[in-house]
């Protein structure tokens, strides 16, 4: 996939995330894309509506997927994200076995990579996935940022 794709995708990944801050949610948002580039389907969080701590818009992308598929192997599918997964999201990620992860921000308080945990290449895991990580970097950093400080 060229990078203008994943450009566009994740311009649509932040649209989402909109939606989510305007309801007061943190601002992440998700879309499945198929192994073609073309969506599936999208989520945002949902942690406050549904007073649930693993109501992350992966989580809920990922099950939503699932549950359409009749399946939770996932092989064939790409995951972006707005801001880099928190651990249980990229252990969701893995157990889904999603074949990539194109994110927007890195979040060095709460990002699994930025953490150190690198879930996607452990060896010790029985599955292993690509990750690219930085898109719109700017554009999303700044979207987390106005809403932490209008929440502040």
């Amino acid at each position: 996939m060229r990078f203008s794709e994943h450009l566009w995708i994740m311009e649509n990944t932040y649209r989402e995330a909109e939606k989510a801050f305007q309801l007061g949610e943190v601002p992440v948002a998700a879309i499945i894309t198929d192994s073609e580039g073309r969506e599936v389907l999208r989520a945002h969080n949902l942690k406050e509506k549904n007073q649930d701590a693993s109501a992350h818009a992966e989580i809920i992308a990922l099950r939503e997927l699932a549950k359409k598929n009749s399946s939770w192997r996932l092989n064939n599918f790409n995951l972006y994200v707005n801001l880099e997964p928190c651990p249980m999201c990229m252990s969701a990620i893995s157990q889904f076995r999603i074949s990539k992860l194109i994110f927007g921000a890195y979040d060095p308080k709460g990002g699994a990579i930025s953490l150190g945990y690198n879930i996607h290449k452990d060896q010790r895991l029985n599955h292993q996935f690509e990750v690219i990580g930085g898109i719109m970097q700017y554009k999303n950093s700044k979207l987390i940022s106005e809403f932490f400080k209008i929440r502040r």
